[in-house]
């Protein structure tokens, strides 16, 4: 499963470097965040719940804004 999280406060390297350690800390998971697209796309195999991720996001300093269900080309 993969899912795109929307998130704000991020501003730097470090930020970055700093909400995907959170993240990839969630067993199962491995996360890349884009400071860009201010967003993190989020990979994982088992049923974890959104808010075990905004949890970890919220906790390293961070706002999340939306998450959502990342689908494939052309939506599917």
């Amino acid at each position: 499963m993969k899912k795109v999280m929307k998130i704000e406060g991020m501003s730097c390297g470090h930020c970055q470097a700093r909400v995907e350690k959170a993240l990839s800390a969630i067993n199962g998971v491995n996360a890349k965040v884009n400071l860009g697209k201010k967003e993190a796309v989020i990979e994982f195999s088992s049923d974890i719940s959104d808010d075990v991720f905004i949890n970890a996001v919220t906790e390293a300093g961070y706002e999340v804004v939306s998450v959502a269900e990342k689908k494939g080309l052309f939506g599917r």
